[in-house]
């Protein structure tokens, strides 16, 4: 079965896959480059299948046959995915027959627009903005070279947080901007609920050596050291973090644009007063 640690784009997830990875996998190790938490799709997973995983309507219509593969035996699995919890016809991205549970992180759209336009290399706040927005978005490599140039169907910032909503069994909603306040109190939430699906304790010091070891800042120091191979060109991915002030970083236009247009969804989860 397979627990999901899903979001939209740039909005914490490497955070919390990093931190699982030390209190579940290591012994509290911290190296960014090394993470045994993989990404899903990945191209392997659907070698047997005999598909052309480029073409984005095959993709869709073989995710679940994908995963019906890889849960052959009941070991647990976490992976890691920016797909939103799609549905076309009777294919969807998963199921409940396949999901123990989700660890669904989310991120204030004012906040996370900057990151996106870094990260996915767009020109301007306008453009990111549009990425935001689209409702059909689908990022990915348009051919395949290697493991993971796959179709990540993530439709807009709206859609995708609700979408994994809808998901009931064993949900869990993380919000970033309480990562960055409190990081021992919701990594400690975190741990447990994986404590009470997978039936298992973690000790408690070591939730907080990992949430030590965790720190953004030391994060982001050992990416300026050694680099990190999920980076784009030229970019650094653990950038601003807890100085992301987004009232300094976005025009008036595009806030009140970001904010008219997930209005809905931002109340629902304190981004907004009513």
């Amino acid at each position: 079965m397979i627990i999901w640690l899903a979001s939209y784009p740039k909005s914490g997830n490497t955070w919390v896959r990093i931190f699982l990875n030390s209190i579940l996998f290591s012994n509290n190790d911290v190296d960014i480059n090394k993470n045994k938490i993989r990404s899903f799709p990945l191209k392997s997973d659907f070698d047997t299948l005999n598909i052309d995983v480029d073409n984005v309507k095959e993709f869709a219509e073989n995710c679940l046959n994908a995963q019906d593969l890889i849960n052959i035996n009941d070991d647990i699995k976490f992976f890691k995915t920016h797909n939103a919890l799609w549905k076309i016809g009777e294919k969807a991205f998963t199921n409940e027959d396949n999901t123990l549970g989700v660890i669904y992180i989310v991120r204030d759209p004012r906040k996370g627009i900057f990151p996106l336009k870094n990260h996915i290399n767009k020109k301007n706040y306008h453009d990111s903005l549009a990425f935001l927005k689209d409702e059909k978005k689908t990022i990915g490599s348009k051919k395949s070279i290697n493991n993971t140039d796959l179709p990540t169907i993530v439709s807009s910032w709206s859609n995708h947080y609700k979408s994994w909503k809808k998901f009931k069994k064993n949900y869990l909603l993380v919000k970033y901007e309480d990562l960055l306040i409190n990081p021992a109190k919701e990594f400690i939430k975190i741990s447990e609920f994986l404590e009470k699906i997978l039936k298992l304790k973690i000790e408690k010091q070591k939730i907080i050596q990992a949430v030590e070891n965790c720190d953004f800042k030391k994060l982001s120091e050992q990416e300026e050291k050694y680099g990190f191979i999920e980076a784009s060109v030229n970019k650094k991915f653990f950038f601003l973090g807890p100085e992301n002030n987004w009232r300094n970083l976005i025009e008036p236009k595009i806030r009140d644009n970001i904010q008219e247009s997930f209005k809905t969804e931002m109340i629902e989860l304190g981004y907004l007063l009513r």
